[in-house]
C-alpha cells in the first residue's frame, strides 16, 4: 500500500525542528507536521521568506503552531545561537529534520572558511544536531532525519587531508561529497545511538527528483552553468512536486514502523511513493564514517558525545 501524508499519525504535543522550512521540501515538511498537530520550529536563514512561508502554511492550516528561529548554516556562530535558542525554549525536542542545503553552486566559502556545500549541507547540520542532542534525548522516541540525495552515489568519501576540495573543486564533485557526508552522518549517528542504547533514532531520506527552488538557486549561484540548467529543466518537466518529494523524509520522521538506521526514498528512485530503501555502498563504510567524524569534530570544534548527552 502506498504511503501518503494521510498516514502521518497525530503529532500533538510534539516539537519538530525543520531546517530550510521556508521553501521546497522543508516548507512541505513543516506544513504536514503542523497539519498533524506538531509545534514546528522553522529554522531558516531568510527571515523575510520565512514570514511568507508562515502565512502560506496558516492559509491552509489556520491553527498551525509555528515558531521562527534564525539559522544560517553557513555560520557556525549562527548555528550555535539557533541551537541555544531552541534548547532554551524547548527542553525536549521530538524531531529534527536536517533538510536545508545548497546544490551544484560555484565555489564559495562559508563564514568559517569551509567549502560552501560541505559546510552548509553537512557541517552546519553536524553542529546543530550535536547541540540539540540533549533535548532530543529527553524526548521519548525522538528522531533525527538527515536528507541526502541520489547524488550521494557519485560522491567520494571526505578526504581528511582536503575536505574542502582545495584545488580540486567542481560543483557536482562537491555536491556529491556533501550528500555522501549526509548519508554517512545519518548512518554513523544511528550506529552511535544504538551502541549507547539510546531511545533516539537517526534515519536518512532522499526526495528523488523534485521540482523545488533548489534547482533554480543552483542555476543562479553557479552563473547558469550547463549542467545546472539541465537539471533545472529536468526537474521542471519530470520532477515530482515538492509535496510528493517531501514524503520520504516525512515517512522517515513519522512512520511508527520506521527504525533507527533506515533509509527512505521514492519507489522508482526519482519518483513514486516513499519506501524503505536498501543501504548500498557498504564497503569501507565504517572507515568513511570514522573519517567524517574526525573531520567534522576538527573543523567545527564540536564533538558528538552520547555519554555527555544521556538523558
Amino acid at each position: 500500500m502506498s504511503w501518503s501524508a494521510a498516514d502521518i499519525p497525530g503529532q500533538h504535543g510534539r516539537v519538530a525542528v525543520v531546517t530550510g522550512a521556508n521553501g521546497g521540501l522543508g516548507l512541505e515538511t513543516a506544513r504536514q507536521l503542523a497539519a498533524s498537530g506538531a509545534h514546528v520550529v522553522m529554522a531558516v536563514r531568510n527571515q523575510q521568506k520565512a514570514a511568507a512561508a508562515v502565512e502560506a502554511i496558516r492559509a491552509r492550516v489556520p491553527d498551525a503552531a509555528l515558531e521562527l528561529v534564525a539559522l544560517d548554516l553557513a555560520s557556525q556562530a549562527s548555528v550555535r545561537e539557533a541551537a541555544g535558542q531552541i534548547a532554551a525554549a524547548h527542553p525536549s525536542v521530538d524531531l529534527l529534520v536536517n533538510n536545508a542545503g545548497v546544490m551544484g553552486i560555484s565555489q564559495a566559502k562559508t563564514v568559517d572558511g569551509f567549502e560552501m556545500q560541505f559546510g552548509v549541507d553537512h557541517l552546519g547540520h553536524w553542529t546543530l544536531t550535536a547541540l540539540l542532542l540533549p533535548a532530543l534525548r529527553r524526548a521519548p522516541a525522538a528522531r533525527i532525519v538527515t536528507v541526502t540525495s541520489t547524488a550521494h552515489h557519485m560522491g567520494r568519501a571526505v578526504d581528511p587531508a582536503n575536505p574542502h576540495l582545495d584545488g580540486r573543486y567542481r560543483p557536482w564533485r562537491a555536491y556529491g561529497q556533501a550528500k555522501l557526508a549526509n548519508f554517512h552522518f545519518g548512518l554513523g549517528l544511528a550506529g552511535e545511538l544504538e551502541k549507547a542504547g539510546a531511545g533516539t533514532a537517526s534515519l536518512i531520506a532522499h526526495p528523488g527528483l523534485s521540482n523545488t527552488d533548489l534547482q533554480a538557486v543552483s542555476v543562479r549561484q553557479s552563473g547558469g552553468g550547463a549542467s545546472q540548467r539541465f537539471f533545472h529543466m529536468l526537474a521542471r518537466r519530470t520532477g515530482m512536486t515538492a509535496a510528493d518529494g517531501a514524503l520520504s523524509q516525512l515517512r522517515a520522521a513519522t512512520d511508527p514502523a520506521a527504525k533507527n538506521g533506515e533509509f527512505y526514498g521514492p519507489l522508482y528512485v526519482s519518483s513514486g511513493p516513499p519506501v524503505r530503501k536498501p543501504i548500498l555502498r557498504k564497503m569501507d563504510m565504517d572507515k568513511a564514517i570514522a573519517a567524517l567524524w574526525r573531520v567534522s569534530e576538527r573543523e567545527t570544534g564540536v564533538a558528538i558525545d552520547l555519554r555527555a548527552t544521556a538523558a
